[in-house]
C-alpha cells in the first residue's frame, strides 16, 4: 500500500528500528534499547540520582525506575544512599558493566554510521543541527491554534458560488473519510502542509471588496473549525456573501451561523442513500441523525441552499437515486456531480459514470426536487 511520507510515521519507524537493532546487538548482555541511554548516563556521570536521570531524558519516573531495576538486577549498576539527600538514591556502574559499556558505545557508533552512510559530511552536520533544534522544540510546551485555519486559497472562482464572482477558502480536517474524496491532504493534513495566514486572506478580501461578491468556505469540513464564527463575522462586516460547504454532520453549528446571518448559501453533500452512507463516507457504524436534522432544517428554507451528490460508478445505482429523492423530496435544487479521479483521491480504482447514466439519474431525481442539474461535464442538461 502506497503512503505519503510524514514525520510522525518516519519517526516511529526509526524508533522501532533502533529498538530492534540494540535489542539484537546487546542480547547476550541481557539488556536492550530501554537500558542503553540510562547505562551510558550512569557511566558518564557516576553518582547521578534517579531524579537527575529522569530529567536528563525527559522520561517519567516509572519508566526510569523500571530501566534502573533491570540494570541493577543484571549486576551492571549499584544503588547507594545519597548522603546529601536521604530521599534520593545515587547510581554507579559496577566492574561487571565494563564489557557491556564498551559494546554499547561501539553499537551506538555503528548504528549512526549505518544511518548516515549515504550522506555527505555536510549533510551529516546539517542533520545533527536539525535534530538538535527539533529536540529543543519537542521539549518546549507547544502552543495550540484555536482560530479559523486555512490550508487552501483559490482567489477567483466563477463556479463555486452560483451567480457570484467569489474566492474559495479550504479548511483542514474532516470527520469523514469518503473513498472518492479528491482532497485527501485536507482530510489527513500532512505535517508539512502549508497553512495560509488568516491575516493574508483578510488583507486580500479587504482589497477586493468592490470586485468579488462572495466567499466560499469549504474543506475538509469547515464546521470543525473552532474559530469559524469570529472569522465569518469579519468577512460579513466587509460586505461579502458567504457560501458554506458542509457534510451536514453539525446541524447545531450550522443553525448558529444561519441564525446570526453569517451564511447566505449552504451546500450539503448527500453522499448516498441512507443504508449505504457508512460505506460511502468510509466510516462503519456512523449514525445519520445529525445529517437528517441538517437536511430537514434546510428543507424548511431557513437559508438558500443546495443538495449535491458526487456520483461514483462503484457506489451509486438508480435505486439509490430514488431513495435519495424520497429523502430530500421537495428540495429546491439538487446537483449530480460526476466523479473526477486524481492522484490525491483517498481510494484508487474508482470510476466516473457515463453521461447516459447521469442523465438517467437526473430524470429520476426530477420527480422529487424542483431543480436538478448535472455538474462535472461540459454538457449541461
Amino acid at each position: 500500500m502506497d503512503k505519503k511520507e510524514n514525520f510522525m510515521s518516519d519517526n516511529a519507524l526509526l524508533y522501532r528500528a533502533a529498538i530492534k537493532y540494540y535489542d539484537n546487538r546487546l542480547k547476550k548482555y541481557d539488556i536492550g534499547y530501554g537500558q542503553v541511554v540510562n547505562l551510558m548516563m550512569i557511566h558518564e556521570h557516576p553518582g547521578i540520582t534517579m531524579k537527575e536521570l529522569s530529567s536528563s531524558g525527559s522520561v517519567d519516573k516509572g519508566t526510569i525506575t523500571k530501566s534502573v531495576s533491570k540494570l541493577h538486577d543484571a549486576g551492571y549498576i549499584r544503588i547507594e544512599e545519597n548522603n546529601l539527600d536521604k530521599r534520593s538514591k545515587i547510581l554507579k556502574t559496577t566492574p561487571k558493566a565494563k564489557d557491556v559499556i564498551t559494546e554499547m558505545y561501539l553499537a551506538r557508533k555503528d548504528w549512526w554510521s549505518h544511518l548516515t552512510s549515504d550522506l555527505t559530511l555536510e549533510e551529516v552536520d546539517q542533520l545533527e543541527k536539525t535534530m538538535h533544534l527539533l529536540v529543543k522544540k519537542a521539549i518546549e510546551e507547544p502552543t495550540y491554534q484555536n482560530h479559523f485555519r486555512i490550508f487552501g486559497f483559490q482567489k477567483l472562482t466563477l463556479l463555486d458560488y452560483p451567480g457570484k464572482m467569489a474566492c474559495t477558502l479550504f479548511t483542514g480536517g474532516c470527520n469523514f473519510k469518503c473513498p472518492f474524496c479528491h482532497n485527501s491532504d485536507l482530510v489527513f493534513l500532512p505535517e508539512n502542509m502549508v497553512e495560509i495566514e488568516q491575516e493574508d486572506v483578510l488583507e486580500f478580501l479587504e482589497k477586493r471588496k468592490n470586485i468579488l461578491e462572495g466567499v466560499c468556505i469549504t474543506g475538509g469540513e469547515p464546521l470543525l473549525q473552532a474559530g469559524i464564527v469570529d472569522f465569518l463575522r469579519v468577512i460579513k462586516d466587509m460586505g461579502y456573501s458567504i457560501k458554506l460547504d458542509t457534510n451536514g454532520s453539525f446541524p447545531n453549528k450550522l443553525k448558529e451561523l444561519v441564525e446570526e446571518g453569517l451564511v447566505d448559501y449552504v451546500a450539503v453533500d448527500i453522499k448516498n442513500a441512507p443504508k449505504k452512507y457508512n460505506k460511502t463516507i468510509g466510516l462503519e457504524g456512523y449514525r445519520l441523525d445529525s445529517i437528517k436534522t441538517t437536511v430537514q432544517y434546510l428543507l424548511e428554507n431557513h437559508v438558500d441552499y443546495e443538495f449535491r451528490t458526487t456520483i461514483i460508478k462503484e457506489f451509486h445505482t438508480e435505486n439509490d437515486m430514488r431513495l435519495i429523492g424520497e429523502w430530500i423530496k421537495g428540495a429546491k435544487r439538487y446537483y449530480l456531480q460526476n466523479f473526477e479521479d486524481n492522484e490525491n483521491v483517498i481510494q484508487e480504482g474508482l470510476h466516473a459514470c457515463s453521461l447516459e447514466t447521469l442523465q438517467s439519474y437526473k430524470k429520476i431525481l426530477e420527480e422529487y426536487v424542483d431543480e436538478c442539474e448535472i455538474r462535472g461535464i461540459e454538457e449541461r442538461i
